[in-house]
């Protein structure tokens, strides 16, 4: 099959063919329709979260089951399915409280990458190595999408849009009337805005520094917008929210001084939630004076807190209820030739997804 292989961090990828081993008890073979490009894939492509080279990354995608291994009984040859990187037993002890997402059980594709190439291991990115024709994942890392939902629209909710809603509605669990501010708005961060907006949030506050995405976010639910690059921002979120400043500020970018930016934007007894995540190293600095004075949190939100066969269909129902925005999220479609293209995009910051799209 071919897949698109990081061998240089900063490097352009490179199209290969790569062997990928039958998968075994618990797994599933996928091939993969759809594979939308995640800022994480980034960060891992360009060497900020370090690990091991050669890999194939991608971890946003959808496609069909073309395999199963011994043991799986939830799925069959010729589902249409989300491949997700949320990788779960359901049994320890963070499954047993709810959070699947920090499930502490180690899996035989955390030990042995299911590809290869002439005998070279290459590592299976993210947890799933969908910059592929085909992919091999745990059974825990699926859920079933119908038949009237697009691979590429599908394929967003693997990651995009349930780090992002996710965190508003699973994490926060943010309340009817509450006040919410969004720093950042590419694709995570629109889909934070579109869960305030479903959430029942009364202000929905979206800061960038571009322009064309705060007029972009009024159309995902936003009430109002900030230049993040000009002025007292945190003065103007403020103004917004009669003085309190916002009840939750989540920050959908892993950039330091958004991170920093964030408390200073905060209401009393509010809740800042940290969506983005940096790369490894990047320390902030917070005031933990006025957090324990005004009886702030302080909270992490990974892949939205998800459990995708129950997050999954709840989407699909938004979505055909013309509550939830997807094909609006898609900026572009590529081609697996031409996803270092697609990568240059998502770089530049003037797309909210990217897609890879194949037969």
């Amino acid at each position: 099959m071919k897949a698109a292989v990081c061998r240089a961090f900063g490097a352009a990828l490179t199209i290969e063919e790569l062997d990928l081993a039958t998968p075994q008890s618990g797994e599933v073979r996928v091939d993969i329709k759809a594979c939308a490009i995640c800022h994480s894939d980034l960060t891992y492509i360009d060497g900020g979260w370090g690990g091991d080279l050669p890999a194939v990354f991608g971890h946003e995608a959808a496609g069909i089951i073309s395999e199963v291994g011994a043991g799986v009984s939830d799925f069959a040859v010729g589902d249409r399915v989300v491949v997700t990187l949320i990788r779960s037993c359901g049994t320890c002890h963070s499954c047993a409280q709810g959070a699947q997402v920090a499930c502490e059980t180690s899996f035989q594709l955390d030990a042995q990458s299911p590809l290869s190439a002439n005998g070279e291991t290459i590592m299976h990115g993210l947890r799933t190595g969908a910059f592929a024709e085909q992919a091999v994942v745990h059974q825990s890392q699926i859920a079933k999408i119908d038949d009237d939902i697009s691979f590429d629209v599908a394929s967003l909710m693997a990651c995009g849009v349930i780090t992002g809603f996710g965190a508003v509605v699973n994490t926060a669990q943010v309340p009817v009337g509450a006040s919410v501010a969004v720093i950042g708005l590419g694709g995570v961060g629109m889909n934070c805005i579109q869960g305030a907006a479903v959430a029942g949030a009364s202000k929905i506050i979206g800061l960038d520094i571009a322009a064309d995405k705060l007029t972009l976010a009024e159309d995902f639910g936003a009430t109002h917008s900030v230049d993040a690059s000009a002025g007292d921002v945190a003065e103007q979120v403020r103004a917004i929210t009669n003085g309190r400043g916002a009840d939750y500020v989540f920050v959908s970018v892993g950039i330091k001084r958004a991170i920093e930016s964030a408390p200073d934007m905060l209401a009393p007894l509010g809740s800042m939630v940290i969506v983005g995540m940096p790369p490894s190293g990047v320390m902030t600095e917070i005031d933990p004076c006025n957090i324990a004075s005004y009886s702030q949190k302080i909270l992490g939100s990974k892949m939205g807190s998800a459990r995708i066969r129950v997050d999954i269909p709840y989407l699909m129902e938004l979505y055909r209820d013309g509550r939830l925005k997807l094909d609006e999220l898609i900026s572009g479609r590529f081609t697996l030739d031409e996803i270092n293209e697609a990568i240059a995009g998502v770089k530049r910051g003037d797309v909210l997804r990217n897609v890879v799209t194949f037969k």
